[in-house]
């Protein structure tokens, strides 16, 4: 054991020791933003020795999203991906079949998703176990995570959501509403656009100052606590929606409105091997990644309907014009709308005006 691992064993087996209450809240977030910046330094040195990329762990994402399946040994990852996708992943009845990274293809609604089987991770594996580090990080470039269990054994989906929160990721959250912009000189500035009743002035500098922020202004758009602010400073940290799948469902013999209740999260139950549910499974994908499919229309001319533009998240028509041609969106002068986003069929709009899911647009630019 290196001696960074040893000074995070002492400071995680400080904070289970360590009563949480009003007095020792400032000590405790002092505890977390240490450990923060342990892991960070730690993860950065392993990475570097690892050589991950080396190892086959790190895929090309292709199609419009990549789906990760994370769980542990023998539960139907494998059967899934093979259900969805055009993968042919190695399916076997024992742990470890899975010793590689298998992507396969969905196409569904016009979007290509790219689905990621990994190897099965063991408890602790953002620790390192079972290569854990190494396989987790595939899932940074996640835009979806699924957290796959067998529907007999949902006790792992709290292990392997606390093995996703140490490696980094914050699942169904989102990104603290926070500016760091380091000076060179003139201390710690904060500007706070709402009340603060977690932290005050010398708590939120106390953190800052274990990452070595001394000079700094700091917005903050949110009423922070100390997680919130040192997820803001950290840089291994992402953003990823997530549900469960609970797959075996056919040999269940339980009552699975009862597992539901049990579950904490969003959850969705399959038979990958029976082939049940998976049309529910593969609508809910489609539905968390948040995709706009847009229909293009020339003036003058029918919309065509069969190849849409596929977005996701917020779309502007200024940004999707962008995303068309840059240059040509510094001419656009506004343009028509026929669908959800419309009060009326060919509404004219301007470039800020947002766009939903299976709009047709027309664009109207300057000649």
């Amino acid at each position: 054991m290196t001696s960074a691992d040893e000074e995070i064993k002492e400071i995680e087996e400080e904070l289970d020791k360590t009563p949480r209450n009003k007095g020792t809240e400032h000590h405790i977030g002092k505890l977390k933003a240490k450990l923060a910046r342990l892991r960070e330094e730690k993860e950065k040195v392993a990475s570097k020795k690892s050589g991950i990329s080396a190892h086959g762990y790190s895929v090309r994402k292709t199609g419009h999203a990549t789906v990760i399946l994370v769980g542990y040994p023998s539960v139907g990852k494998s059967t899934i991906l093979n259900g969805l996708t055009n993968a042919k992943s190695k399916i076997g009845y024992y742990d470890f079949t899975t010793l590689e990274v298998i992507p396969g293809v969905m196409e569904y609604n016009g979007a290509r998703i790219q689905i990621l089987d990994i190897p099965g991770i063991v408890k602790d594996a953002s620790s390192g176990k079972g290569r854990g580090r190494e396989i987790l990080s595939v899932a940074r470039c996640a835009d979806l995570i699924l957290i796959v269990a067998d529907a007999s054994n949902i006790a792992c989906i709290e292990g392997i959501k606390k093995d996703l929160a140490k490696s980094g990721f914050r699942i169904n959250e989102s990104r603290p509403d926070v500016d760091i912009v380091k000076k060179d000189r003139g201390g710690i500035v904060i500007n706070s656009a709402v009340r603060q009743t977690k932290m005050n002035t010398n708590f939120i500098k106390s953190i800052l100052n274990e990452f070595s922020i001394h000079n700094a202004e700091i917005t903050l758009r949110e009423n922070i606590g100390p997680e919130r602010l040192i997820d803001s400073i950290a840089k291994n940290r992402m953003y990823v929606p997530m549900f469960v799948l609970i797959n075996k469902i056919d040999i269940f013999r339980g009552d699975t409105r009862e597992l539901g209740r049990m579950i904490k999260d969003d959850c969705i139950f399959v038979s990958a091997a029976k082939n049940m549910n998976m049309d529910v499974l593969r609508e809910k994908m489609f539905s968390y990644l948040k995709f706009v499919r847009i229909y293009l229309k020339q003036p003058g001319k029918e919309p065509d309907m069969k190849e849409p533009m596929i977005v996701r998240g917020t779309y502007s028509v200024m940004k999707l014009s962008e995303k068309i041609h840059r240059e040509m969106a510094k001419n656009l002068r506004f343009a028509r709308i026929w669908g959800p986003s419309s009060r009326f069929e060919g509404q004219k709009v301007g470039p800020s005006h947002v766009l939903k899911d299976r709009d047709i647009v027309e664009m109207n630019f300057e000649r």
